[in-house]
């Protein structure tokens, strides 16, 4: 074990670390950068900050993702892993297993969630785009999460699963509920993942009798044809699909403009590339804004199946390991300026999505979507600016997750046809 230095180390997972943690995860990569920390759950776990370890950990065959290897009893009362998902019986999902069951599981899943599947998904998510903006474009003012951010993916993986429109307030009612309970009670968390489950299984069901082009519907398939895709298996990936998909993109575009309205420079090039009609800022601006302030902050739980040494430090049977992909991002040892915002940047093989073979599947289907928000955002409002004072915003309290609890802005009003400025709705 590295010798303890002879200065404080500063606090973690309070409010202050949790609005702005890279000051802490500098001092970690410097000063213990394998550090064995207690969460707030009362689990102890080894956070890896530095981005070559991190690398390491995310590829290493002996750090499972089956909380079986690690104690029954935290996995059950929901200390580790998704809460509620054990109770629920949706643990037989891509975060949960390890190979050979992984593999055949995700073998399954990429048949169903092909990248021209998503390219073609693209005019869809440029129409639910343009329909949430629509909703605010004309009053000047919106909260970017709860009106925007949360409810695009929502919409657009509840698409992709072949979810009726009929249902998708349900799904994203349900879905709120997961995410406005981090770091509280839990109760309200198992109820919600009780009621997607149920609803799942409904819906395979059904789509049994009545196959189409969706997601859930290639898994039916994919079992039917001797792939041994049980029901519970089929749920189990809706839903991690439906959690992992709308929570990322939520976060990246919440995250995104909040770090846009903080660069401002950054933002101006951007713009201006986009009235240009050029792409090319976009497409590396994505990956920087990924980079820089990402949606994930530490990857899911891993598990140590046998002794390993990671930065020097050895990790024994049976511990949590929770890699820091955030600050594994902003390592000096891999970006240069890592604390700066370059949208330009080239040279830019972020963690923000993983590494390995658990890399996020749905990770063509998060760019696509933060592509379209930010665009058609910085497009159709250019002047968007933030209506409270950055200090003052909100950070999620959780684990995994980084994210904002809403985000007020003001623009000026997008102008409805067949108005003229009188009709316009102003403040008095």
């Amino acid at each position: 074990m590295p010798a303890q230095p002879s200065f404080a180390r500063p606090p973690l997972f309070t409010w202050d670390f949790a609005a702005d943690p890279y000051p802490a995860y500098a001092w970690l990569r410097e000063h213990e950068p394998v550090h064995r920390t207690t969460l707030p759950s009362g689990v102890e776990a080894w956070l890896v900050t530095r981005y070559a370890d991190a690398r390491q950990a995310l590829a290493d065959a002996r750090l499972s993702k089956n909380p079986v290897h690690h104690s029954e009893q935290a996995h059950r009362t929901g200390r580790v892993g998704i809460p509620g998902e054990r109770q629920a019986d949706l643990m037989t999902h891509l975060l949960n297993i390890d190979p050979p069951d992984h593999t055949r599981l995700r073998r399954l899943v990429s048949k169903a969630f092909t990248p021209r599947r998503v390219a073609a998904f693209e005019p869809r998510v440029q129409q639910l785009t343009d329909r949430l903006i629509d909703d605010f474009a004309a009053r000047g003012s919106a909260d970017l999460i709860h009106e925007f951010a949360f409810p695009l993916p929502i919409y657009a993986i509840c698409d992709l699963l072949g979810v009726p429109a009929e249902d998708q307030d349900d799904l994203r009612d349900w879905a709120g509920a997961m995410i406005r309970h981090h770091g509280g009670r839990r109760g309200g968390v198992g109820r919600a993942v009780k009621n997607i489950r149920a609803y799942l299984l409904e819906l395979i069901h059904r789509k049994r009798a009545d196959l189409g082009d969706d997601l859930i519907s290639g898994l039916i398939r994919a079992g039917d044809h001797g792939e041994h895709l049980t029901e519970n298996e089929a749920a189990a990936m809706a839903f991690i699909l439906l959690f992992a998909g709308f929570e990322t993109t939520i976060n990246l575009i919440g995250n995104g403009c909040f770090a846009l309205f903080r660069h401002p420079e950054q933002r101006h090039l951007l713009q201006d590339s986009l009235r240009r009609g050029e792409s090319a800022l976009l497409e590396t601006g994505i990956e920087e804004l990924l980079r820089y302030d990402g949606p994930v902050e530490l990857a899911t739980w891993r598990f140590a199946t046998s002794p390993l040494t990671i930065g020097g430090v050895g990790i024994p049977v049976g511990d949590p390991v929770l890699v820091v992909l955030a600050a594994a991002d902003r390592d000096p040892a891999r970006f240069a300026a890592e604390n700066t915002l370059d949208l330009a940047r080239a040279d830019n093989p972020h963690l923000g999505f993983g590494h390995g073979i658990h890399y996020c599947i749905g990770a063509p289907l998060a760019r696509l979507e933060g592509r379209s928000a930010l665009a058609t955002l910085l497009t159709r409002l250019p002047d968007l600016r933030l209506a409270a004072s950055p200090e003052d915003l909100r950070w999620r309290g959780g684990l995994i997750m980084r994210g904002l609890r809403e985000l007020p802005v003001e623009f000026t009003p997008e102008k409805v046809p067949g108005t003229t400025a009188s009709d316009t709705p102003s403040e008095g």
